[in-house]
């Protein structure tokens, strides 16, 4: 569908960063009660974009641009009705948070993240959205209020299973230890390091995409009855929460090889809660990993095939390099995807066509 060539009143901008290296991930969980989780925010952030017009200067009130697949349709507000059918992620957020009766908007979404990378791309792509939608009303959400919505969004709107550490982490950004005393409920604890732990961390980490979208797959089903019978406490999640402690406490301590340690730990207690979480896909970039003197890797998410990894390298750029060169040679659907830390989390400021009117971080 193409928009006429109307002239917007505004333009609304936001982004929000997604996540890596969630040590302490599966305990943020409905079945875990109480969880532990360390992750990092980082860039490529997901972008969205909304234009306001006038009611009637568009073809449709809510025309949505899902840039990634190339669609462009019009949305009807479904009203709680619960018939969201082409992107139900989007269509939902567009639902929940609303338009004002009085505009016409183009929203267009874009993520530099592979779709289904593990990295909680979705999450991202819910809190940025809301966050350029809610500017649209009077008032303003907190990121808190807006990553809690993202997660009602995915939970009860749309009945997937999710925890709550992506979207925390994309509407705060930045080195997070996230404290959920009671699901849903949580505390955010930034992790406040100097500039040179900062930029050496940044230096070190890897984002290795497997190729394939991640599949939340039976196998996670599995995991999930199994932990939901065995209770908030069992030894397995225990071992999951007493990585995301070590990982805060190396990181203060400017310690990468701590660091390096508590992703194996993660990795590992991964494995037991079922061996497919760690895929074989994952286990040939770990040995080229260590081979290429890594002191960490993070199978991001919840693991299972496809997705992707987080890798903590050693103090060589040369050999980081010669490791992804590897990587990338051993299969051409593994792939390097640069990353940075991002500073901040969700970010949304407005413009006119012609001049710039406001921001707020």
């Amino acid at each position: 569908m193409e928009m006429e060539q109307a002239k917007p009143l505004r333009v609304v901008n936001s982004v929000a960063p997604i996540r890596v290296c969630d040590n302490g991930g599966w305990t943020d969980t409905w079945f875990a009660g109480h969880g532990k989780v360390f992750n990092i925010g980082v860039y490529p952030y997901v972008e969205v974009q909304i234009e306001v017009f006038p009611r009637g200067a568009l073809p449709a009130r809510v025309i949505l641009y899902a840039e990634n697949y190339g669609d462009r349709y019009a949305v009807v507000p479904q009203n709680g009705r619960h018939e969201w059918i082409q992107h139900p992620l989007l269509e939902a957020a567009i639902d929940y948070v609303g338009v004002p009766e009085d505009m016409a908007v183009q929203i267009s979404v874009h993520s530099e993240a592979p779709a289904g990378c593990s990295t909680g791309t979705s999450a991202a792509v819910t809190v940025a959205l809301i966050g350029a939608l809610d500017v649209l009303s009077p008032g303003r959400m907190t990121p808190l209020e807006v990553a809690y919505a993202a997660h009602r969004i995915e939970t009860e709107m749309l009945g997937q299973q999710s925890g709550i550490q992506d979207q925390l982490c994309s509407a705060f950004g930045g080195i997070n230890y996230i404290e959920m005393f009671r699901y849903p409920h949580a505390a955010v604890c930034p992790i406040y390091v100097p500039n040179p732990v900062w930029w050496e961390l940044e230096r070190r980490l890897c984002l290795i995409f497997l190729g394939r979208s991640h599949s939340s797959s039976a196998v996670h089903e599995m995991v999930i009855r199994e932990l939901e019978d065995a209770g908030p406490d069992c030894p397995k999640l225990e071992a999951l929460r007493r990585t995301a402690e070590r990982s805060r406490d190396a990181v203060y301590a400017g310690d990468f090889e701590a660091l390096g340690r508590a992703m194996i730990e993660n990795t590992e207690a991964q494995a037991e809660l079922h061996p497919r979480l760690v895929s074989e896909d994952a286990r040939k970039v770990i040995e080229i990993a260590k081979a290429h003197g890594a002191l960490g890797w993070k199978v991001n998410g919840a693991g299972g095939e496809g997705g992707s990894l987080t890798i903590l390298c050693g103090p060589s750029m040369s050999q980081k390099r010669a490791m992804i060169r590897a990587i990338e040679q051993t299969n051409p659907l593994f792939q390097n995807i640069p990353i940075y830390l991002s500073r901040f989390g969700l970010r949304v400021w407005l413009t006119s066509p012609d001049r710039y009117i406001w921001a707020e971080g």
